[in-house]
């Protein structure tokens, strides 16, 4: 049996696989991955963000999150939820994002 930061780095792996078909980067590299929850009965909580609450992918995303998840052996079902604290920024992308948009923080 595998231990619990094994699953979750699967879960991780998984969830990059998830791209934003409007900003051609994975949903774990724009930082909307805020939570994830295995219990032990196999269901797994997501808790994600949106880059705007008017996004018009919630449902694509909560699809493809869920069938990539789906492929970790140790989880039965997932549930999606979306969260709006904290309110997503740039900062939350990983370097790798924000080199691809060409981001720098202004001091």
């Amino acid at each position: 049996m595998r231990d619990g930061e094994t699953i979750k780095n699967d879960i991780i792996n998984h969830l990059a696989q998830v791209i934003d078909p409007e900003l051609n980067v994975d949903v774990v590299n724009l930082g909307l991955i805020y939570g994830i929850d295995l219990d032990e009965d196999g269901i797994c909580l997501i808790n994600m963000t949106l880059t705007t609450p008017a996004c018009p992918l919630t449902g694509f995303l909560i699809d493809a999150i869920t069938k990539e998840v789906k492929k970790v052996e140790e989880v039965k079902n997932v549930d999606v939820e979306f969260v709006w604290y904290p309110v997503w920024s740039p900062d939350r992308m990983s370097d790798a994002a924000k080199k691809y948009f060409g981001y720098e923080k202004k001091d």
